[in-house]
């Protein structure tokens, strides 16, 4: 039968039951998924060399003819060998194959050999041997000019298929296909362009060959580094299918009707200001304009605030409640720890004192009759705003008119876990935030079908800090600089990266340096030390004794990258601060300065293992900047360690690299709001092959909706 491009890959040529299963193993199900199985690098195999020009340990191309075939078992653990000789007009050679008996069914005098592989000297004669190569029938019209003769693609094994297999079956699939491929960009799209369309540029980047008039090292310089016709076509593609989609997500939120139209009042405007603690920055004025325009719309909001540490994001969070609540509707804020959630609550409750606002804390350890007592209170429509952690998505809670959510830290919850609370108020206007400044082209990614407003300046209070890089033999100075700030009062933080020590890795961890800090180096002030094993009671004990000044030096693992807001401390010293990624520095960094007094971050390392690490302590040195510093770890660390988890919603690509192309990405997202907006024209509903795609993008990326 005729495969399409949603077929089984069970019934595609050479693969079969039992192939079809190591394929899906690998993510390979349908004709589609093994065509988008692309290469991982090439060689070139188009450059014959005589027998006679062979060198030890170069990589060569040559043919010749079968002279003599034979087979023999070795002494040592009977291994068996496979040998024959060639022959072309400049001399013999032997080659061998190791374990490979059947070869003595296929290998015959007479056959021509075209052979890729690595010479080496014989143990035993010296002569140029080839152990094992590459090889095909040089006569042979079904393989003819797969796997030689050419720029060849070399493919990551899948159980136990090998490269050579895998370019076999899909040098024949590309064959077979033939007008069957049906192409999802309009040709419009590809003309205006310029791309290829779609079989040939998948039979370029499968078995490219240089067009004509193109010198082959300018050729293989742009096939090397994906930047060849098809690969662009492929890349574009990828990019615009999966703006589409998210473009297609926010189309069908803004139809749906909105239930809870908000409105402006002078009573509105003045309960605004009245909560406010400072004069705003005039980028938190713009921010909570944008919020409030989307609250009084007919539209859902679905808006992403993100900024610096620092910016002010939580205060702008907090007058979009009070829009809420003056409104008459209820709003709820979900953070991802208890320490967050009970921040927000302390500080929301200190701007509230004022109002006849009712606020409440949900956590895990709200328990027994007072949890019953609130929840009550909330499914009553008594209690205005509710800040919590997971606790909010729990089936027990319920609203009477929830209209706002707002969700902190968003990337710390999974997609389900957001979509659960938004349930909970029947699409309610929704707010989600993050501390860490997303470049441009992961934001289009993962916030694609979002509306963006960014915090660009600092509130006029935040204090600058001063990042210091200190080697080991530096620590008796930086605990003078440390004992200097809290001889003035002020309290300071050390994070390590372990809680304890570890026999694999030789580094400080916080519970024995915790314990060496209080009994030899700062014994007349009092250390404190927070990690995430700590239990509930002996975190708010702690945090009590912050709060207070009864604890002067916190030590700490990454917990304290947010969360902790202590507006006295005034100095950050990191432990091994090679080994953490360059947002949870400039996060970690972001706990001091937040009070009346300049901070200093003070880099504690050994000595940079890697030129990536050399990187990220001088790119912290040099700047303050969160968006440059986002802008580098991306670079540095590539988009899924950036952001952390697979449930932030960052699709894998299998074509497009979102920070090398991402002139490509930002294209495809301005054409597909512009095909999309010519398709809508035409019809209330997208075209039939659109639908198509749309169900295919959900599937292969996994839909990723907030709202």
């Amino acid at each position: 039968m005729a495969v399409q491009l949603d077929t089984s890959v069970q019934f595609v040529k050479g693969v079969g039951p039992a192939r079809a299963e190591m394929l899906a193993q690998a993510g390979i199900r349908t004709v589609e998924d093994l065509l988008s199985y692309k290469p991982f690098r090439y060689e070139d195999r188009s450059n014959y060399k005589k027998v006679s020009e062979l060198g030890a340990g170069e990589e060569a191309l040559v043919e010749g003819e079968i002279l003599v075939t034979g087979d023999y078992t070795t002494p040592m653990k009977g291994v068996q060998i496979f040998e024959i000789i060639i022959q072309d007009s400049s001399g013999t050679l032997s080659v061998k194959f190791f374990n490979q008996y059947y070869l003595r069914r296929v290998l015959r005098k007479g056959q021509r050999l075209i052979l890729y592989g690595v010479p080496r000297r014989d143990d035993y004669t010296r002569d140029l041997a080839l152990i094992n190569p590459e090889w095909e029938i040089a006569d042979s019209a079904s393989d003819l000019q797969i796997h030689s003769g050419r720029i060849v693609p070399i493919y990551r094994r899948v159980g136990k298929l090998t490269t050579r297999m895998l370019r076999g079956i899909l040098f024949r699939l590309l064959a077979d296909l033939g007008s069957e491929l049906t192409d999802p960009l309009p040709p419009s799209l590809r003309q205006k362009h310029g791309l290829l369309d779609r079989l040939s540029a998948l039979q370029q980047v499968h078995f490219p060959e240089a067009p004509p008039g193109e010198g082959r090292e300018s050729f293989w310089r742009r096939l090397e580094s994906s930047r060849t016709e098809a690969h662009r076509r492929l890349i574009f593609e990828e990019f615009f299918l999966f703006q589409t989609g998210l473009q297609l997500i926010k189309r069908q939120r803004e139809i749906l009707p909105k239930t809870r139209v908000m409105q402006t009042s002078d009573l509105l405007r003045q309960a605004l200001k009245s909560v406010l603690p400072f004069r705003p920055s005039h980028a938190q004025k713009r921010v909570l304009k944008e919020i409030v325009d989307d609250l009084c719309s007919t539209k859902v909001m679905s808006r992403l605030l993100h900024g610096d540490v620092g910016s002010g994001k939580t205060i702008v969070a907090l007058q979009a409640m009070v829009v809420g609540i003056e409104n008459g509707y209820q709003a709820a804020l979900m953070a991802p720890t208890e320490i967050l959630a009970e921040q927000h609550f302390r500080t929301f409750t200190s701007y509230l004192e004022n109002t006849a606002y009712d606020v409440v804390l949900l956590t895990s350890r709200v328990k027994g009759k007072k949890r019953k007592a609130i929840l009550a209170r909330i499914e009553a429509g008594d209690v205005d705003l509710v800040i919590g952690t997971h606790a909010l998505i729990e089936q027990q809670v319920e609203f009477k008119d929830l209209a706002l959510v707002v969700i902190d830290e968003q990337h710390r919850f999974g997609v389900l876990q957001r979509s659960q609370l938004m349930a909970k108020g029947g699409r309610p206007d929704t707010l989600v935030m993050t501390a860490t400044p997303i470049p441009r082209s992961l934001a289009l990614t993962v916030f694609g079908d979002l509306d963006l407003s960014v915090l660009d300046e600092m509130p006029p209070d935040r204090q600058p800090v001063r990042t210091v890089i200190k080697s080991e033999r530096s620590r008796p100075e930086v605990y003078d600089v440390i004992r200097s700030e809290l001889k003035r009062r002020r309290q300071v933080f050390i994070v390590y990266p372990l809680i304890e020590e570890s026999q694999k890795l030789a580094l400080r961890a916080a519970k024995a340096m915790a314990e060496h800090l209080q009994q030899d180096v700062f014994q007349e002030f009092t250390v404190g030390l927070i990690h995430g094993r700590l239990k509930a009671e002996e975190k708010e004990e702690l945090m009590s004794g912050l709060r207070e000044g009864r604890i002067q030096i916190l030590v700490s693992t990454t917990v304290v990258e947010v969360g902790i807001d202590l507006p006295n401390a005034s100095v950050m010293a990191i432990e091994h601060a090679e080994r953490f990624g360059l947002s949870q520095l400039h996060q970690l960094r972001g706990r001091i300065g937040r009070g009346r007094h300049p901070g200093i971050c003070i880099l504690m390392t050994e000595g940079a293992r890697s030129e990536a690490a050399y990187q990220r302590l001088e790119i912290m040195r040099r700047t303050s900047d969160g968006f440059k510093i986002a802008e580098k770890d991306l670079e540095i660390r590539g988009p899924g360690e950036f952001v952390g988890t697979r449930q932030s919603g960052i699709p894998e690509f299998r074509f497009g690299n979102i920070i090398r192309d991402r002139e490509a990405l930002e294209l495809a997202a301005v054409e597909a709001k512009e095909v999309l907006r010519e398709m809508l024209r035409e019809s209330d509903q997208p075209a039939v092959l659109m639908k198509r795609l749309v169900e295919q993008w959900k599937e292969r990326y996994g839909l990723y909706v907030v709202g």
